[in-house]
């Protein structure tokens, strides 16, 4: 299995990144976490007819920007959305003339799905509601005997320690600074290490830093050595960077 980080960004592009875009290939599909700015690199990993699965956790702008870019891609197999309640209206909003080529128009074939309680998935993945100022998934994906957590935009809740439980990965935000706390829900290092160290998580990686607080890669790295005081298995994600397991 490997994942690719397209993009580690929150907010807005930067020289450090773009906005949040994560990249899961397994043996039988590629599974894609929110469609940030970085979304845009998709075609140039996924090179196989396998499956594409998109999972929003939220409509703020910087997780679905990159669906601007869905007119660049050929894909065959098409890709198949899943996405929180209001999912079908928002994109299609979004993705339709004045913005954008309208989904009837790509090249791709688009399936939007919306996520509730008695849906049936063609993977093995779960959601729970997250703390943030809309409604907010987080994902919890079993596969090839191996669990992988993504957590993103969200204040500290009990539904992060149920996802996160005994996770493999743990990818989770490092939006504030260390030591800080927002009334806009989000985490800093110590929130993340403190859930994966908790969780009993076997690996953290920070994501989804707040471009207006992490200019440079250097305050990235200052924020993983925080994280790295309270679980040491901690390490700061950058963009397009590969983790295999």
């Amino acid at each position: 299995m490997k994942i690719i980080f397209l993009g580690t960004n929150g907010w807005y592009d930067t020289q450090t990144g773009n906005t949040t875009c994560v990249l899961v290939e397994t043996s039988s599909e590629y599974i894609v976490f929110d469609a940030g700015s970085g979304l845009y690199k998709l075609d140039k990993f996924i090179q196989e007819k396998k499956p594409i699965y998109l999972f929003l956790s939220h409509f703020h702008l910087d997780h679905i920007f990159g669906l601007h870019a869905l007119n660049k891609f050929n894909f065959r197999q098409g890709i198949n959305i899943f996405g929180p309640p209001g999912l079908k209206r928002y994109i299609k909003t979004i993705i339709s003339q004045p913005f954008t080529m309208p989904l009837k128009d790509l090249r791709t074939k688009v399936r939007l799905i919306e996520l509730n309680s008695a849906k049936s998935l063609p993977i093995n993945i779960s959601f729970l509601k997250l703390k943030h100022s809309s409604l907010c998934y987080g994902y919890r994906l079993a596969v090839q005997d191996k669990v992988l957590v993504y957590l993103t935009d969200t204040g500290l809740c009990n539904n992060l320690f149920k996802l996160a439980r005994n996770a493999d990965i743990l990818i989770a935000e490092s939006s504030l600074d260390p030591g800080e706390s927002s009334k806009w829900p989000h985490l800093n290092p110590e929130d993340a290490a403190m859930i994966a160290k908790q969780a009993k998580a076997k690996k953290l990686v920070l994501v989804h830093f707040d471009s207006s607080i992490y200019g440079t890669v250097k305050k990235r790295r200052q924020a993983g050595i925080k994280a790295r005081k309270i679980f040491r298995n901690t390490i700061v994600s950058y963009d397009d960077m590969k983790i295999y397991f």
